[in-house]
């Protein structure tokens, strides 16, 4: 199977309207962990309607494209996992609306034949008013169909993860259920539910949505570093490495400088890193 290059990169599916309600909110912060510990006050303001917010790392979720499903786009959806994702914010995401998502595909990186094609999307989401509330990247990694011919062969490096013992750590225990309540916010991809699916495509068991894994390290961040205030959050980013599994504990490795936070994740029962090269960006939080 070929990937269509034109094809894809013509892909237009217009504004999206984006409706939510607070139980979608509060689905959103289940589906990444948070609730675990019930008393946390800290939590509860994501997973509890008096006085509900929005999880910050929400807006990664919303006015999504979908899947690049059609054959006409000459892409094996079996072979394909997400590769990295990052948000910025603009302004507070309200705990319930109705906004606008103008989604495109910005470009294709062709690694070559044998390799894959990684397919980089980008959405603004407005509110009603035209507000611009957040900015979302993210990128899947199609393997094997590189070879099809792409004007962009390599990508500019990521933020590197410093050198030495991280100044911060946070550990999140993961639900083993965790991504059947993930897949209610849109992404139903088979091989986070079906394991016949999941091992037809590599893996050994159903995997955690990257999206989920980039909300739990959101909320160990938010934790460790923002005293739960999402105001703080100006931009995060990150690559996926390797796979989380439900049920597996995440630990988030958190090196400070000033308002320049970089981190990665890591499953602390396999070892394996599997966020890499993340950073979050903050404000200086004096005025909130």
């Amino acid at each position: 199977m070929k990937l269509n290059y034109e094809k894809i990169m013509a892909y237009d599916p217009g504004d999206i309207a984006v409706r939510y309600t607070k139980n979608d909110s509060i689905l959103y912060a289940l589906g990444i962990g948070i609730g675990m510990d019930p008393t946390d006050a800290g939590q509860l303001k994501y997973v509890y309607e008096k006085n509900l917010e929005a999880f910050p790392a929400m807006a990664s979720v919303l006015g999504w494209m979908g899947r690049l499903t059609d054959p006409e786009y000459g892409i094996d959806e079996r072979k394909v996992v997400a590769s990295d994702l990052g948000v910025a914010w603009h302004a507070p995401l309200p705990a319930e609306g109705e906004l606008v998502s103008r989604p495109r595909v910005k470009e294709i990186v062709d690694k070559g034949a044998g390799n894959a094609a990684i397919i980089r999307m980008e959405r603004d989401l407005f509110d009603g008013s035209g507000t611009k509330l957040a900015t979302i990247r993210n990128s899947v990694l199609a393997r094997g169909h590189g070879g099809f011919g792409g004007r962009l062969t390599t990508l500019a490096e990521p933020p590197a993860v410093p050198e030495g013992s991280p100044d911060l750590t946070c550990d999140l225990p993961t639900p083993p259920n965790l991504a059947l309540l993930f897949r209610l916010n849109g992404d139903t991809n088979p091989i986070h539910v079906d394991p016949e699916r999941a091992r037809a495509a590599g893996f050994p068991r159903p995997l955690l949505h990257g999206a989920a894994s980039f909300g739990i390290a959101a909320h160990a961040l938010l934790r460790t570093v923002a005293d739960y205030r999402a105001e703080r959050f100006v931009s995060m980013e990150a690559r996926f490495a390797r796979p989380v599994f439900p049920g597996e504990t995440l630990r988030t490795e958190i090196w400070v400088r000033e308002d320049e936070v970089s981190f990665r994740c890591r499953s602390v029962e396999r070892g394996e890193v599997a966020l890499n090269n993340g950073l979050l960006r903050l404000n200086s939080g004096s005025d909130a």
